[in-house]
């Protein structure tokens, strides 16, 4: 993409109304733009971002053996009636009548929804273990909406839903989850930590969240130390492995690790001193089982092994993916603008022509652009008729994580020079050795 032609509507400012960075950057960076409160329109690189962290969300949930669906997101209350939650959700739910004085809502969540399709098609024990999941709009109507995409009224969310014989089976099916959101979020450049947390509407008893640590995070946590140092890894898993899952459940939830709703004194006073962390963490995932809870009420039952009708257990399983993108930007950003990891990066890498015009200076930066381009990847060519500070500001705002400057100084020396987003740090190579090294990063990262 040549940035003379794409739509990138930067500002100079930092916005009034943003309170906090990752808001401040989206809106600087010109990836989204408030429709009304806590409603965004989401711009092209930003809805760029969006799509990268919906793909890796796909793969991984694929890895796992999950099976896409997509659902609407207008629900009819009577589903909610059935479940008993339709009165007891309170002001967060949008309600609405259609013409002919139905009562419907907006999405936000849909296990009454995805427990009806259930019941319609599946009877039989044998047609399970199954787990449904979809990425989809929802709302809810928050008294308070603030920080942008972290806390909206409309959000992306990837919801996903397991439907199992046993307890025993739905245990498995929470612990396949807890597994593929670890390599999730690390193939997106975070490192999400698991903890004990309150299911709220959802129900049920066990349930933890996915936290990235900041120091905006709208919750209170306590953690040993020692969490941080974990990390999946390029490990190999099979997810039909009981106990290959269990234990890694085991290894990433043993050590304290609570937000403020479930956080025990007593028991954090037992990490070693040293060790003890109270920190804040934004939520960027869910994991819940609440075994029987939208089964029975909703007669979503299967011929057991014995013959007779059985409630499925079930859970249900989310990643915010619209948060996640203010989650990224909390975590990895500088005076200067955002860092993107290179596994969500909007585009790769950047190109900056000092000169524009000139006819070698061109022609280099044309080359670049389509043996980059050649080898699957995408480049934004700052082919602007701009100064040259204001082309490296931009680029240090937006975050590509690599950048490649050209110009006639370098060229004469047969050198451009290539520029990591992060450290700073700068070399010169030849154009095509320049190429050769970022194709290199990116294989690596897969």
């Amino acid at each position: 993409m040549r940035l003379s032609r794409y739509f990138l509507p930067v500002l100079k400012e930092n916005p009034s109304e943003a309170q906090i960075v990752s808001h401040r950057l989206m809106l600087r960076a010109g990836m989204i733009k408030q429709a009304s409160a806590g409603i965004y329109s989401w711009l092209p690189m930003g809805f760029k971002v969006l799509r990268k962290l919906e793909n890796i969300i796909h793969e991984e949930q694929a890895r796992a053996g999950h099976i896409a669906i997509q659902m609407p997101i207008i629900q009819s209350a009577d589903l909610w009636r059935e479940s008993g939650r339709y009165d007891d959700y309170g002001q967060e739910m949008l309600r609405m009548k259609d013409r002919h004085d139905r009562d419907m809502l907006f999405t936000p969540t849909a296990e009454e929804l995805v427990t009806d399709i259930f019941r319609g098609h599946v009877n039989s024990y044998k047609d399970l273990p199954l787990t449904l999941y979809q990425i989809q709009w929802k709302f809810r109507d928050e008294i308070r909406p603030r920080f942008g995409v972290m806390r909206g009224r409309e959000f992306y969310m990837k919801d996903g839903y397991n439907f199992d014989l046993t307890k025993e089976d739905a245990l498995h099916a929470y612990n396949r989850h807890l597994v593929s959101y670890l390599r999730t979020y690390e193939r997106m450049g975070l490192q999400a930590i698991p903890m004990r947390a309150d299911s709220g509407p959802i129900g049920g008893d066990d349930t933890h969240e996915f936290l990235v640590l900041a120091d905006t995070g709208e919750s209170e946590v306590f953690y040993d130390s020692a969490v941080t140092d974990l990390s999946f890894g390029d490990r190999q898993i099979d997810y039909d492995d009981r106990a290959q899952c269990q234990a890694i459940l085991e290894e990433f939830t043993s050590k304290y690790a609570r937000t403020d709703e479930t956080h025990d004194e007593a028991l954090f006073n037992q990490v070693p001193e040293d060790r003890r962390r109270v920190a804040r963490g934004i939520e960027v995932g869910q994991i819940f089982y609440f075994g029987t809870k939208y089964s029975e009420a909703m007669g979503a039952t299967v011929q057991g092994p014995d013959g007779k009708p059985t409630p499925v257990h079930m859970g249900s399983h989310g990643i915010g993916v619209s948060r996640l993108i203010g989650a990224i930007i909390e975590a990895s950003h500088d005076d200067k603008g955002i860092i993107w990891p290179e596994g969500v990066t909007p585009f790769h890498c950047g190109i900056v022509n000092l000169k524009q015009g000139d006819e070698e200076a061109d022609a280099a930066c044309d080359k670049l652009y389509g043996a980059l381009t050649a080898l699957g990847l995408e480049p934004l060519y700052d082919d602007r008729n701009e100064r040259a500070g204001g082309k490296f500001a931009t680029m240090d705002l937006i975050g590509l994580p690599w950048r490649i400057t050209v110009g006639p100084r370098g060229l004469k020396n047969g050198v451009v020079e290539l520029t990591c987003r992060r450290t700073g740090e700068s070399e010169e190579l030849s154009p095509e050795a320049a190429v050769t090294k970022i194709a290199e990063i990116y294989e690596q990262i897969g």
